[in-house]
């Protein structure tokens, strides 16, 4: 019997995705999600209404391509859509947020019983699911260490969809981080849905990265996937600034430049505080990558509070960003304001910050031109080996041996669409 999986959404649900993989591959053979399989798992995500929309349309996709096939829909948008799970009526299997790592026994239970199974329920605290993995499906491995988030912004559906805040142990970490490693893994991304917050007694996230650079031998680099700014601790600034291992880019979300809007959403920080703090990373680490998240089009999102963003970005000099039109979400606050933009006019804004991220990237690319960058090459297109540096800038070069998933040091020579071309040192 064959397995397929359609992954949707953030790094922690690609995590949670390569261990389904790898229970999975225990009893069955896995295939692509294109492809005719006996189960279907849609790794569901419910962050923006895209992503609602595609966990829907890979549902119906899954029945249209084998309809004896066993369907299992898992994850935030099956949990934010439990009051009405007419939703998964294609699905055999329905798994909200709390019972994860029952999934494998699930199917194997559906094929005996042939019975379908919902296994969603309101939830606030639960434990952290272990989920311990051999590999990862990329050269660089995610580790997710924390879960769950209890700021509650205005616009995000996320702490009803995960639950509140929950961390793996130290010890567990450690014993993943090795194994990850051991296997082939160089580099390691830490991850979570609010990982800045992670902690073990009295350990912070600044502790755990200090101690996997102690502890796990031929780890060649790490990196933080996103941080709150009022996370970036003097002890994590001086922990990058000293210790070349730490992946100099940190993903610090603005989502707003306006302080009004930032007040409204329940954001735990002003526009003055987000750019002194970038300012006194910086000074620290002169080279490092600040890149960020925007959502455009929130509730009362003005021409003009729009413009505050735009012009906030350009002052903070960014180096990329990821930008979102703002999707009304049940449960929120946001979701029950009156002042709500039109989706044309969240388009138009999504395009003019787009554009703005283009020059940025290009902007920060060109201070590489020139010099020297570490690259962890991580696959190859066409006749260039592709990777990421330090700074998540992706760099490309030729070589006759195979240097995938290796460290090397190139010597940039041009930036061309938002890539850094060079040669091996």
């Amino acid at each position: 019997m064959k397995f397929a999986i359609c992954n949707l959404g953030c790094k922690v649900n690609n995590y949670e995705a390569n261990w389904y993989r790898q229970q999975l591959a225990e009893k069955y053979e896995e295939t692509d999600f294109k492809n005719f399989s006996d189960i279907y798992i849609i790794n569901t995500c419910t962050v923006t209404n895209m992503a609602g929309s595609k966990s829907r349309q890979m549902i119906h996709k899954a029945r249209k391509m084998n309809k004896d096939s066993c369907i299992v829909a898992v994850g935030c948008y099956v949990q934010t859509e439990k009051n009405d799970l007419s939703v998964f009526d294609d699905c055999d299997i329905v798994i909200g947020s709390k019972y994860k790592t029952l999934l494998p026994q699930l199917i194997d239970d559906y094929f005996i019983n042939k019975k379908k199974i919902f296994m969603v329920e309101d939830f606030q605290t639960t434990p952290f699911e272990e989920m311990f993995i051999r590999n990862f499906n990329q050269v660089r491995a995610y580790l997710k260490i924390q879960d769950g988030c209890n700021q509650f912004c205005s616009y995000c559906v996320i702490p009803f969809a995960r639950g509140r805040e929950r961390c793996l142990s130290l010890p567990l970490v450690l014993k993943q981080a090795r194994q990850l490693v051991d296997s082939g893994h160089p580099e390691l991304v830490l991850t979570g849905i609010h990982t800045g917050r992670w902690h073990d007694g009295e350990y912070d996230l600044a502790d755990l990265i200090e101690t996997i650079l102690k502890e796990v031998k031929n780890l060649q680099r790490i990196r933080i996937s996103s941080i709150e700014v009022t996370e970036v601790s003097n002890k994590l600034i001086d922990l990058i600034a000293e210790n070349s291992k730490i992946a100099h880019h940190l993903h610090i979300p603005l989502q707003t430049g306006s302080d009004t809007l930032l007040k409204d959403n329940n954001r735990p920080y002003d526009t003055a505080y987000y750019y002194d703090k970038i300012q006194k990373i910086r000074k620290r680490i002169p080279d490092i990558s600040i890149s960020s998240d925007v959502i455009v089009g929130l509730p009362n999102e003005t021409e003009a509070y729009f413009r505050q963003t735009e012009q906030f970005i350009n002052k903070c000099q960014l180096s990329f960003l990821h930008v979102f039109p703002y999707a009304r979400k049940k449960y929120t606050a946001d979701y029950y304001k009156k002042e709500q933009v039109e989706e044309n006019v969240k388009h138009q804004r999504v395009g003019s910050l787009t554009k703005l991220s283009t020059q940025l990237y290009n902007t920060y690319a060109g201070i590489f031109i020139g010099k020297e960058v570490e690259v962890l090459f991580e696959k190859k297109e066409d006749d260039f080996y592709v990777g990421h540096c330090s700074q998540y800038l992706v760099v490309k070069v030729k070589s006759e041996a195979d240097i995938t998933n290796q460290m090397g040091k190139v010597f940039v020579e041009k930036n061309e669409g938002e890539v850094l071309f060079g040669n091996l040192i």
